[in-house]
């Protein structure tokens, strides 16, 4: 079987992989370097994915458990010489084309690099920001369950479950006919929006379906923000664009809180959503201006509409043009992270072990502002420094942890063992550290030992969480590489559900237990998963191989 790979720089697999992971879109679809097909053959079995067995057997070499192999890359290379003789195929003028976005100014590529990593600090900073304030909007929708006070920070989670998957589901036709910056242009828009009207609300309901929507819409920079960083920086600086872009998940969510304490104190809980508004207006007004389309197959497929106005040639095509239609990319796209979750047991563990690990940061999210107020007698602008301990274990844990990771894996690789689950290695202490800190928290809590202690106690737990969290999410990637982005969006559903679900159970688990047994009930279940690492150190490779998710 040949793979049709578009010949563009660089066109090894590796990348192709790895673009297409960072634009949260399966390997099959466009991407800055191409893509990679389960036929070349003819149009028709790539749009509908031939199941015989010579076709079945080839996928098996690229896809979801298999390392790509030399004869692929041989037939990739057939491909590049076929194409290159064709005079139809539109490509860039030259490796020197001012139109490629790998070719722009520095200025222009970091521009762009800063206004799409503040995007990504802003939304996910909204999801905990106005957090110490929600007793404030309680006392003035006048409601007193406590459901609702977890549900009101937790539903724009819920949000984000919805916004990637639905980006997933929309983003390879959407982008592929439209490109990137529309995308990014309407989400800001939709997304202050329904920013300013959580800030408008009166009453509790039009606050929590607007926070949903909130959510739904803050998910776009999350989920194309490394497609445009793949599009515009070179692998050699790659990195340096990436810790940048990831310190707004990581960061965003636990500054949040520290500063709408201050905030709420100052100026009321509304006062949150309009420094949002004021803020991610201000990056869509730079966006507008100053970004520019980077997604290099919508770019080329404008020169092809321009080129066959021009010339009247309608045979001249992209190529990065596949032959799929936008309704062909749709059903493979819907279908495959459902197929996953429920066929893959690699999946649905992963899965299952990272949802539970998330909802707990979401259920401290949700009790720290009770817990410090009642405990500590935390005022409403200091309560937000609570948080910090959290934040700072999440930093140290991501820069650390992929230090580590890499030089573990890097060993391992050394001695010529390059599975996948060497990725798994900084999960055993993320697992150990995680039920150790919610035991600390959870009693120094209940005794109302001095504060520092449970505030360097969620520490652990951010260490722990994303000790489990950061190596999954790569060992999906190694795991699954052609459809590695359908693996994250089922990882990504599952996850956002349960942070959007559990918490609401927390201030009546510590009501009903306290501080010490609920946050021990807690701790018990992640001792629980403790052997979980482990049992995939050593038998991963057996139950990735044994079961084998066919598409």
């Amino acid at each position: 079987m040949a793979h049709s790979v578009p010949h563009a720089a660089p066109s090894q697999p590796i990348e192709i992989l790895s673009l297409a992971a960072y634009e949260a879109h399966d390997a099959d679809i466009p991407t800055n370097a191409g893509v990679l097909s389960s036929s070349s053959s003819s149009t028709k079995s790539a749009r509908t994915h031939s199941t015989n067995t010579k076709d079945v057997d080839s996928v098996k070499e690229v896809d979801v458990e298999k390392a790509l192999t030399c004869s692929t890359e041989s037939s990739i290379h057939e491909e590049k010489a076929q194409h290159a003789v064709d005079s139809n195929v539109i490509f860039w003028d030259g490796p020197d084309d001012p139109h490629n976005p790998l070719n722009w100014s520095s200025p222009r590529r970091w521009g762009t690099v800063g206004i799409v990593s503040g995007l990504t600090l802003l939304t996910p900073l909204a999801s905990s920001m106005f957090a110490p304030g929600v007793p404030e909007v309680m006392q003035e929708f006048g409601s007193s369950n406590e459901a609702i006070s977890s549900f009101i920070v937790s539903v724009y989670v819920l949000g984000f479950a919805f916004g990637p998957l639905g980006m997933f589901l929309t983003i390879a036709p959407l982008s592929e006919m439209y490109g990137r910056l529309p995308l990014y242009h309407g989400c800001n828009i939709l997304f202050i929006i329904f920013t300013v009207a959580c800030a408008v609300a009166s009453n509790i309901e039009m606050f929590i379906v607007f926070r949903f929507l909130q959510g739904t819409f803050g998910a776009a920079p999350i989920t194309l923000g490394g497609g445009t960083i793949a599009d515009i920086i070179s692998r050699e600086q790659r990195a340096t664009a990436m810790a940048l872009w990831m310190m707004g998940p990581t960061v965003g969510p636990t500054i949040g809180p520290i500063a709408g304490g201050f905030i709420t104190q100052a100026k009321g809980w509304r006062w949150n959503f309009w420094i949002l508004t004021i803020i991610s207006s201000g990056f869509a007004i730079a966006a507008a201006i100053l970004m520019r389309e980077t997604y290099a197959p919508a770019i080329l497929a404008a020169k092809v509409r321009r080129l066959r106005k021009e010339t009247g040639n309608t045979a001249l095509k992209s190529k990065f043009d596949t032959g799929l239609t936008p309704k062909d990319l749709f059903l493979f796209s819907i279908v495959r992270p459902s197929k996953m979750l429920i066929m893959s047991p690699i999946v649905t563990s992963i899965s299952l072990y990272m949802a539970i690990t998330y909802a707990y940061l979401y259920v401290l999210f949700t009790t720290f502002t009770p817990v410090f107020s009642t405990q500590y007698g935390f005022s409403r602008g200091v309560v937000g420094l609570s948080f910090a301990g959290l934040g700072v274990g999440c930093i140290f844990a991501q820069l650390y942890g992929t230090w580590m990771a890499n030089r573990i894996f890097i060993r391992q690789l050394s001695r010529g063992d390059a599975r996948p689950e060497n990725r798994l290695h900084m999960m055993v202490p993320g697992a150990i550290l995680l039920p150790i800190g919610l035991l600390i928290y959870g009693w120094t809590v209940q005794y109302t030992v001095h504060w520092i202690v449970p505030i360097a106690a969620s520490g652990l737990v951010g260490c722990g969480l994303m000790w489990i969290f950061m190596p999954a999410s790569t060992y999906l990637v190694d795991v699954f590489t052609v459809h590695a982005a359908s693996a994250m969006a089922a990882s990504t559903v599952l996850r956002s559900v349960f942070a959007a679900v559990l918490p609401l159970a927390g201030r009546k688990l510590y009501e009903d237990l306290g501080y010490g047994w609920g946050n021990s009930l807690l701790a018990f279940v992640a001792i629980a998963f403790i052997p979980m690492p482990f049992l995939f150190l050593r038998y991963g490779e057996f139950v990735r191989t044994r079961w084998v998710v066919k598409f």
